[in-house]
């Protein structure tokens, strides 16, 4: 009879399975589908700097980049079939400077960004957590730093290392001013989550300060790490091209901000060589959009406030 009735005992409805509690098999691709059409900013973005990228990984293939150097082409040649984009009075064919130069400009912002944020991430989630004086000392330097100009430091540094000045060297400049401004913002969002429930079951779990910070609030940080990135990436790309421009930048390398450099010295604005300054000028001006719409989304997706629901 016991049997009889658990044969036509029905689960409640409440229970049933649905596709909103069990996402069926194969639905990765449908929710980033989904993400994407819900935040088109990060898209757009992404795909406005990752063209910048490939200029510079597939444009080898189809560009002489040898051409880049000076006195390899005719000077002061205007854009024709020959030259897409024509030639500086260096000699220089301004398509192969694009070429070579954009992942040059590219290296100085990622490489200057993750030892910044690098740096900011440790200085702030140690302040923030640790606190006391530790996080005393810490926010003292941070609001000393902070209070200097920074151009004019890395005026300094750099016009006294200008003779041995690298891509390398010049990314490791601007990163000596890129971590304070992500310490103190790490620190902020470390002192919001280090009382949060979770951290305090950890506290009396036994779990030591290293884990806690490495197991529990990293993780939970990394949307927002990703986001400050973003920004620092397009600080000092910024940084950079700005003392580029003043020609502290490495002289023998074509990137985008010694190719302006250049373009103000042979004064080509007042002589008309628009190809000479337009293009490097296009592609700052993609590359910092494409940086802000992907900084934009990032921080929509850390942030549950700002999700925009289609």
């Amino acid at each position: 009879m016991a049997h009889e009735l658990t044969e036509h005992i029905e689960a409640p409805d409440d229970f049933a399975p649905t596709a909103d509690v069990v996402p069926p098999r194969g639905s990765r691709t449908a929710v980033v589908l989904d993400y994407s059409r819900r935040n088109p900013d990060l898209v757009i973005g992404l795909v406005m700097v990752l063209a910048l990228i490939l200029v510079g990984i597939v444009g080898p293939l189809f560009v002489d980049v040898r051409t880049a150097q000076p006195t390899r082409a005719l000077p002061g040649q205007p854009p024709s079939a020959r030259y897409p984009l024509g030639t500086d009075e260096q000699g220089r064919n301004l398509l192969a400077v694009m070429v070579v130069g954009l992942p040059l400009t590219i290296k100085v912002g990622f490489l200057a960004g993750f030892v910044g944020v690098g740096i900011g991430t440790i200085l702030g989630l140690t302040a923030g957590f640790v606190g006391g004086a530790v996080d005393t000392v810490i926010s003292m330097i941070v609001d000393i730093i902070l209070t200097v100009p920074g151009l004019l430091i890395l005026i300094t540094i750099a016009a006294s290392i200008k003779s041995f000045i690298s891509v390398e060297v010049l990314a490791l400049v601007v990163a000596s001013l890129a971590w304070p401004r992500p310490t103190r913002t790490i620190r902020s969002q470390v002192l919001t989550l280090r009382e949060r429930g979770y951290i305090q079951v950890a506290r009396r779990s036994g779990m030591s300060t290293p884990e806690i910070i490495l197991k529990e609030l990293l993780p939970n940080l990394m949307p927002y790490l990703a986001a400050t990135f973003v920004t620092a990436v397009s600080a000092t790309i910024l940084a950079s091209i700005g003392l580029e421009v003043l020609g502290l930048g490495p002289q023998n390398d074509p990137t985008i901000g010694m190719t302006i450099y250049w373009a103000i010295l042979f004064n080509a604005l007042l002589r008309g060589m628009w190809w000479w300054w337009l293009p490097p000028i296009v592609a700052i001006v993609m590359m910092f959009v494409g940086l802000f719409l992907i900084s934009s989304g990032l921080d929509e997706f850390a942030n549950p406030r700002r999700r925009r629901i289609v």
